[in-house]
């Protein structure tokens, strides 16, 4: 039977496109809100609470889409979740309240929520350690890059066709990713039929000394996960560090619109700008963490320098909002600087639960983390349209101060980043 070389790297391309959909399909009603907001009479206040119904629903499916994954694999759990996001995605056309855009945002949250610790696992499984971070760089990339592409796509496809028929298109691309998703994730790297046995041997010789002892490993429950203090690192880390990508993803927006008076086309043609810093930091995390490893730190060493090296590119950036960001354009390529930054730091932590556990618990300490992560986040969207109407300044205060609790959080938490579990 014929051979595809480097098949792990296809897989995580796929699993790549698919979150370049799954930022596409959520940035649609941010970057369409002045139009939608003004046919249906709602305003910013309606907005956040659609919002937060959104990340409430992320938070549960993070936590339960982490569980799901590790039983039913990541094969079939990436088709629950896309097939969920992308029929929520397309259903957002019929919606015309409060009400029904939360309910299709609940749905639409429940689903892509899976798509983080699927990804997670999935490198676990695929990877070697040493290229785990590089991998995870690759998926975050995904993000950044549908953080690129949905403004300018999604103002074009306003322009064209209105936002009912918008909700309809985008919401049509999961359901195509399926197909060769299906036909190349056939199986894990041990059985799949496709994979050469260089590479079959270089996967597997490359996991943990748990994974290659036990390969038939159950899941810790989160209790056992927790009793790890590691895992808090995860944990606390990302409450603090979520905050910081949301308030863009969800804000800058309308940000653009109420400061600058933007329309949706205005908006398109600026908001794509700082996930070009995102997306290149995203590569550069993964690389730079595997370079430290490839010239002899340990995991623990690369891990914590690319995570304080990135911190600190975001919280100079957050500051530069501050002082220097007098203009529109100003304003999106300092924001480029911090998602850059923001970028390198979280690639690497999100990388962290398969750095401590076997892959049988990385789907669950990873959607754990993504959870708690995400009621930071709701807590800082009540708060926004309440302190914007006086000032975005204290916003941007508050997310700077986070940074260095996150990185504060990781080092006192994890003192050394590695195998947890006993063989």
């Amino acid at each position: 039977m014929k051979k595809i070389k480097g098949l792990r790297w296809w897989i995580i391309g796929l699993i790549s496109l698919a979150t370049v959909i799954n930022y596409i399909d959520r940035s649609t009603l941010s970057l369409m809100w002045p139009s939608i907001s003004k046919d249906l009479g709602m305003n910013k206040e309606d907005y956040a609470i659609i919002l937060n119904v959104f990340m409430i629903a992320y938070a549960i499916g993070q936590l339960v889409s982490g569980r799901l994954f590790d039983k039913v694999g990541t094969r079939i759990g990436y088709i629950i979740a896309i097939g969920v996001w992308g029929l929520s995605s397309f259903m957002h056309s019929f919606a015309r309240s409060i009400i029904s855009f939360s309910f299709f945002r609940v749905t639409l949250g429940l689903g892509e929520a899976g798509n983080w610790p699927g990804a997670v696992k999935s490198n676990a499984e695929w990877f070697p350690i040493k290229e785990r971070a590089v991998a995870q760089g690759m998926f975050n990339a995904g993000a950044s890059i549908g953080s690129v592409i949905a403004p300018p796509l999604i103002a074009t496809l306003w322009a064209a066709f209105g936002w009912k028929i918008t909700f309809m298109i985008v919401g049509s691309f999961g359901m195509i990713w399926l197909i060769p998703w299906l036909i190349i994730n056939k199986k894990l790297p041990a059985q799949h039929p496709w994979i050469s046995e260089e590479e079959r041997q270089y996967i597997l010789n490359g996991q943990s000394d748990i994974d290659k002892k036990n390969p038939g490993r159950k899941a810790l429950s989160i209790k056992e996960i927790l009793s790890h203090k590691e895992s808090w690192a995860v944990v606390v880390g990302r409450f603090f560090m979520e905050p910081i990508w949301w308030l863009f993803v969800g804000w800058m927006p309308i940000y653009l619109a109420e400061v600058y008076g933007f329309n949706v086309k205005e908006i398109g043609y600026f908001a794509w700008v700082p996930y070009v810093g995102a997306a290149v930091g995203s590569i550069y995390g993964g690389y730079f963490a595997g370079r430290l490893m490839s010239k002899g730190h340990s995991l623990n060493n690369a891990r914590k320098t690319a995570i304080v090296l990135g911190s600190a590119i975001m919280f100079l950036g957050l500051i530069a909002t501050i002082l220097f960001a007098d203009t529109a354009l100003k304003f999106v390529i300092i924001v480029a600087v911090v998602l850059f930054g923001f970028q390198i730091t979280i690639g690497n932590v999100q990388t962290i639960p398969s750095d401590l556990f076997s892959g049988k618990s990385v789907g669950s300490l990873a959607g754990l983390g993504g959870s708690v992560g995400v009621f930071s986040v709701i807590i800082m969207n009540f708060l926004v349209p309440v302190i914007s109407k006086i000032s975005y300044i204290p916003i941007f205060i508050m997310i700077a101060v986070f940074v260095p609790l996150g990185v504060v959080a990781i080092y006192l938490f994890a003192k050394n980043i590695g195998p947890v579990e006993k063989s």
